[in-house]
């Protein structure tokens, strides 16, 4: 029987939960276990920290409002050392503060009170991309670098080097929503078509979402290059990739 490699990643999966609230973790955590994750279980980004220092961990669980360090800032301080793949857990309800969290890098959010069924599905759709490369691996030449108008995109490390040498750093969103228009090149995707191609059909994400990540992605590669501006808004219709695209 062959086994693919993204439901082996699935069954080998370690998740570490960060949730001070044990009347969410356990249950949280049971219900992983159940469905054949192993799970670890931290009430704060301090002890979430000693564990991730000793155990490889594939994905963390992690909630905003934690005592000491806050979700967003250990968010963004694993991300800065690579780590592991995040998927943010938030009681707040406010758009911004959703995009604020797949800012600072985390590969997905899910609003408190959430459905067991869907965050199982979002916890096996953000294992499946896999686990998050070295730059050290992509400078030595592993994995795809996708290049346009002079910038140089290496998508699972999530980052663009300018035309000038520039090294650019993109939240987990950003490299999602940048991948889908490179290999969309030149066609106008609606805001309901980037939603089901970077986080995956039946997620709740507004148009607006979107249209703030483009804004954002958009800003990072003009500050970058004053003379670029690769991505056109199709009034009414949504946005298109304009340059054209090589891989290698």
């Amino acid at each position: 029987m062959i086994v693919h490699p993204a439901e082996e990643i699935l069954s080998q999966a370690h998740i570490l939960i960060v949730e001070d609230d044990p009347d969410i973790a356990d249950p949280l955590a049971g219900f992983l276990r159940a469905n054949g994750f192993t799970v670890s279980v931290s009430a704060s980004s301090q002890a979430a920290g000693r564990i991730l220092a000793r155990t490889q961990i594939d994905l963390v669980l992690l909630d905003i409002m934690l005592p000491g360090e806050d979700g967003l800032t250990f968010c963004r301080r694993l991300r800065a050392s690579q780590g592991p793949r995040i998927i943010m857990l938030t009681a707040l309800s406010e758009l911004t503060d959703k995009v604020v969290g797949l800012e600072v890098g985390a590969d997905d959010y899910l609003s408190k009170p959430f459905d067991l069924r869907e965050l199982l599905a979002r916890v096996r759709a953000v294992l499946r991309r896999g686990p998050l490369t070295t730059e050290k691996s992509h400078e030595a030449g592993a994995g795809a670098i996708i290049r346009f108008s002079g910038f140089a995109f290496y998508p699972h490390r999530r980052f663009l080097r300018s035309p000038t040498g520039l090294r650019i750093p993109l939240s987990g969103a950003e490299a999602d929503l940048l991948l889908v228009f490179c290999q969309n090149t030149r066609q106008v995707l609606s805001r309901e078509e980037l939603i089901s191609l970077t986080r995956g059909e039946g997620f709740a994400i507004s148009g607006r979402s979107i249209d703030l990540l483009v804004s954002r992605l958009r800003r990072k590669l003009i500050d970058s290059d004053p003379l670029a501006n690769p991505i056109r808004t199709v009034r009414a219709d949504g946005y298109a990739f304009q340059p054209d695209v090589m891989s290698e």
